[in-house]
C-alpha cells in the first residue's frame, strides 16, 4: 500500500502563514502597550497621584483608539476599557474619595 504525500500548499497559502506570523505579533505587542498603560494608570489612582493619572489616562486612551481603528480591539471593548479607566480616575476627584 502506497504511504500518502503530505498536502500541497499552494504558493498563496504559505504567504497568508508569513503574514498571519507577523500581523500575530505586531497584534500582541499593541495588547501588551494597552495593558501596560493601565496597569499604569490604576497605579497612580492606587498612589493617589491625581495629575500623573490624568496625563496617562489620555496615553491609554490614545493607545486603545489606535488599537480600535486599526481592527485589533474591538470597538466595544475600546468603548469599555476607556469607560473603566476614566471612572477609575474620576473617582479621585470625589470629595469623599480623598
Amino acid at each position: 500500500m502506497p504511504v500518502k504525500a503530505p498536502p500541497k500548499k499552494s504558493k498563496s497559502a504559505k504567504k497568508r502563514v508569513r503574514q498571519t506570523k507577523k500581523i500575530t505579533i505586531r497584534n500582541r505587542s499593541v495588547k501588551n502597550k494597552i495593558k501596560s498603560f493601565s496597569k499604569i494608570v490604576q497605579e497612580y489612582v492606587a498612589n493617589k497621584k491625581i495629575e500623573e493619572a490624568k496625563s496617562s489616562l489620555n496615553i491609554a486612551i490614545a493607545a486603545i483608539d489606535k488599537a480600535k481603528a486599526k481592527g485589533i480591539i474591538h470597538r466595544n471593548t475600546a468603548s469599555r476599557k476607556i469607560s473603566q479607566l476614566t471612572r477609575l480616575v474620576n473617582s479621585l476627584n470625589l470629595p469623599g474619595a480623598a
